[in-house]
């Protein structure tokens, strides 16, 4: 691993492992939570530093949070923005392993 800045630690917040972010990994696509305020160019940038990897291309979202009914009482889960990075070929990150 490539020493990174202090500033990418707050850009990745944490790997999302779902059934779907499992079928775009065949597709040497990677899912991450990242903060909200992060920009595309910071996201590749500290992808490629963490992991020493190439990135593609980097796409994001912002999944809004739900309203769920627990015990009785009405909450909202908070919006989240995850980050799908499409990786060059070649390249492989395996988010089950961790850093």
């Amino acid at each position: 691993m490539s020493t990174s800045d202090p500033r990418h630690y707050d850009v990745i917040i944490a790997p999302v492992i779902t059934e779907k972010a499992t079928m775009a990994s065949e597709h040497n696509k990677v899912m991450f939570k990242v903060a909200r305020t992060a920009t595309k160019p910071q996201i590749k940038e500290a992808v490629e530093k963490f992991f020493d990897v190439k990135v593609k291309s980097v796409n994001t979202l912002i999944r809004e949070g739900k309203y769920k009914a627990f015990k009785n009482r009405m909450g909202q889960q908070s919006d989240v923005k995850r980050a799908i990075v499409t990786l060059e070929e070649g390249h492989r990150i395996d988010v089950t392993t961790g850093l």
